[in-house]
């Protein structure tokens, strides 16, 4: 059988935990067709959403890059995140939202971002941020992230400043991210940390005095939806009580390391109670008992 690759390129490995509306995943799948460098590998780990909608239309493209698995049940938002991580076989994974978009260039820049900053563990291109229909969209959160809280292009972050930097307020967009698998080692996800689960990810790699590089060029499209599960959990409480659990705990690691300045943003998550802040008229108005309670601790409390 004639390889995939040459034996001196090393693909990308692209990896999708996929659950979510099949019409919009196969632009995503088409995004990473489209791409000017061919070096790719495309993984998708099904959660067990309902038909076979994706197994067929991968079937259709009879193209040997692209990998679908599906589970034998549904495993879950944190366990499918596991298997998307593990289920690469190169030295670097992209952990692909089902509805997100890689712009033409992405797999080009990373690649030569890989190969002259070899020691570096997560590499954060530029995002764009569109809407649910995928027209260039803008938030209040996304301006905050990126205009006040991302650094410049080409800023390296490592230990502590990148700690530091991200539980000020995390300005990274995840599915975004590049991750060296040498890095990862001793690094999962959290059991019940649903909402937050990529903020305790990349702190845990901090934590390991990894490396972040934010490189500044603009090559992927964020999907930001109106509803999520971050949105939803809002309603019952949960999201914020998790929040405000994960920064009392990051606080206490971060001074028993000695990392005053990360010990510090934890202990004042300035952006995450600002954030809280900004959803309490309407969980003071609609959200249960429970919300309220956690809503106001995370922006009042200790």
């Amino acid at each position: 059988m004639t390889p995939l690759f040459p034996s001196s390129v090393e693909p990308l490995d692209i990896c999708v935990p996929y659950w979510g509306d099949p019409d919009v995943f196969r632009l995503t799948i088409d995004s990473v067709r489209d791409q000017t460098d061919p070096a790719w590998r495309l993984t998708i780990i099904d959660d067990g959403y309902p038909g076979t909608a994706i197994e067929d239309y991968v079937a259709s493209l009879a193209d040997d890059r692209i990998r679908y698995r599906r589970n034998p049940t549904n495993v879950g938002i944190t366990e499918n995140f596991r298997r998307a991580i593990a289920a690469g076989d190169g030295t670097h994974v992209v952990v692909l939202g089902a509805d997100d978009l890689l712009l033409p260039g992405y797999v080009a820049h990373v690649r030569e971002m890989i190969a002259q900053h070899q020691d570096v563990d997560v590499i954060q291109p530029g995002v764009r941020v569109i809407d649910a229909a995928g027209h260039e969209s803008s938030s209040l959160v996304d301006g905050v992230k990126q205009r006040l809280l991302t650094p410049h292009g080409g800023t390296l972050l490592q230990g502590e400043e990148f700690a530091r930097s991200i539980l000020v307020g995390n300005w990274l967009y995840w599915p975004s991210l590049v991750f060296r698998r040498a890095g990862l080692a001793g690094v999962d996800f959290r059991d019940g940390l649903p909402i937050i689960l990529d903020l305790a990810f990349l702190v845990d790699i901090a934590m390991k005095d990894g490396i972040l590089l934010y490189t500044g060029v603009e090559c992927f499209a964020y999907r930001r939806h109106g509803e999520s599960l971050s949105q939803t959990t809002l309603q019952d409480g949960s999201r914020f009580a998790d929040e405000r659990r994960f920064y009392r705990e990051v606080a206490g690691r971060s001074a028993a390391r000695g990392w005053r300045r990360a010990a510090r943003a934890a202990h004042l998550r300035v952006m995450s109670r600002l954030h809280a802040l900004t959803y309490l008229p309407r969980v003071l108005f609609t959200g249960s008992s429970a919300a309220r309670a956690s809503t106001l601790k995370l922006a009042f409390g200790s």
